[in-house]
């Protein structure tokens, strides 16, 4: 099953830390990571968006997600296909 999961995270240098933690622990159903975030000359902003492509059971896209909602600033959502 395909699945991708959509993590806005406010206040990227303080809460990507504990983002990366989790990610991390569930590399192995993680088959792309793509991250966005506003940027230019002048600024980069502090929020960004994490798209996770993800592979495998369902079960472990829904502790994956369990996880990473319980961090605060940290907003998790799934796109299925």
């Amino acid at each position: 099953m395909y699945s991708i999961m959509a993590v806005k995270v406010e206040e990227r240098a303080a809460k990507a830390p504990h983002l990366q933690e989790i990610l991390t622990e569930y590399g192995c159903i993680i088959k792309t990571r793509v991250g966005f975030h506003e940027t230019d000359e002048g600024r980069c902003s502090m929020d960004g968006i994490i798209l996770l492509h993800l592979y495998g059971d369902k079960k472990e896209f829904q502790e994956l997600y369990d996880k990473v909602e319980k961090l605060d600033g940290i907003t998790p959502k799934f796109i299925e296909f």
